[in-house]
């Protein structure tokens, strides 16, 4: 099946399906926040700004990448990019692989025009670093603006999707190469099972600037592939993966650089949880989809400002004046 074909039917499952971890929780239900009932700070002390591979941003939020390379996706990255713009907060496009493989689907990523000035980050599967010249990856990224780029790891989606490619052997030299010899940033995020310890240190041998998470919880990519498929082995594998409250955890021991949550966040309750844990921004996806299907650019920039607005009163609850000072001010547990 081409590309273009099963974004579409990725976009329509997850709108229409319940994707989302059965079972398995993220485990920030299990991250308990010292409530300082005398923060001995004001709420409007609270300030949320956070630099982020060379931008800055007014809040530690990050719109994770999701779509293009579907017509429907140029209505949807302009709505939530919008969105982004005006609360001065950054965004990632989808899997650029669409628009590599046709020039003419670039304009479903494209959002400057209405988002000058936001962080943007372009989007690339591990596996397709095997496929492209680093000049056709640059060039793709120029061609939409992106400040950095995302590779997206996510061998257990592989794994289930009847037209995937689940050929890992030697990524990590490829990530080491294109970290080394890409112009701009480059980050590694999953897409909803985690990121170890163990992968976390291998990937700190690298020169990635950052980690996203993207741990288990939130949506499911391997019940995303076995509704598309209908693969009898789905349930077996629909709750996969390590859980994003360990997953910040395992990552911050193994990784000095900053330290993406995402994966089942769904409040800034949830997002001072992993800065708790040792992240420094967090990142939502799918909720903002639902927002932006609902409502558009005013529904997504709504659930936004509730996040961010859910993240100052949770910071101030424990007096922590920044995202930062939240580090070790609860604990997880098991």
């Amino acid at each position: 099946m081409a590309t273009k074909e099963r974004k579409l039917e990725h976009l329509r499952i997850a709108l229409a399906e319940d994707v989302q971890f059965h079972k398995k929780t993220t485990w920030l239900e299990k991250v308990l926040l010292e409530y300082k009932a005398l923060p001995e700070i004001d709420l409007s002390d609270v300030n949320l700004k956070t630099e982020f591979l060379g931008k800055m941003l007014n809040a530690p939020l990050i719109v994770s990448g999701m779509v293009g390379g579907i017509e429907e996706a140029k209505k949807i990255n302009k709505d939530i990019a919008q969105a982004c713009e005006s609360l001065g907060i950054g965004m990632g496009v989808g899997s650029q692989r669409a628009m590599l493989e046709n020039k003419n689907l670039t304009s479903t990523y494209y959002v400057r025009d209405v988002a000058p000035n936001i962080f943007l980050a372009g989007n690339i599967g591990v596996t397709q670093l095997k496929e492209y010249s680093l000049e056709q990856i640059e060039d793709a990224l120029e061609a939409i603006g992106a400040d950095a780029l995302a590779v997206h790891i996510n061998a257990a989606q592989e794994a289930m999707q009847p037209d995937g490619t689940p050929m890992f052997k030697g990524c990590l030299k490829w990530i080491d190469f294109i970290s080394k010899k890409l112009s701009k940033p480059v980050y590694i995020k999953e897409v909803g099972h985690g990121i170890s310890y163990a992968v976390a240190r291998e990937l700190s041998k690298t020169k990635i600037r950052a980690i996203d998470v993207q741990g288990a919880g939130g949506t499911s990519w391997t019940a995303i592939e076995s509704l598309r498929s209908n693969k009898t082995f789905g349930d077996t594998f629909w709750d996969f993966g390590i859980p994003t409250a360990s997953s910040i955890v395992e990552c911050r021991k193994a990784f000095k650089g900053p330290i993406i949550a995402s994966g089942g966040i769904r409040s800034g309750l949830d997002a001072v949880k992993g800065f708790v844990l040792g992240a420094n921004l967090v990142g939502i996806a799918l909720p903002v989809l639902k927002a932006q299907q609902k409502a558009g650019v005013k529904g997504v920039e709504q659930y936004l400002q509730k996040i961010i607005d859910e993240m100052r009163i949770a910071l101030f609850l424990i007096g922590a004046k920044t995202p930062r000072d939240a580090l070790g001010r609860g604990r997880l547990y098991t």
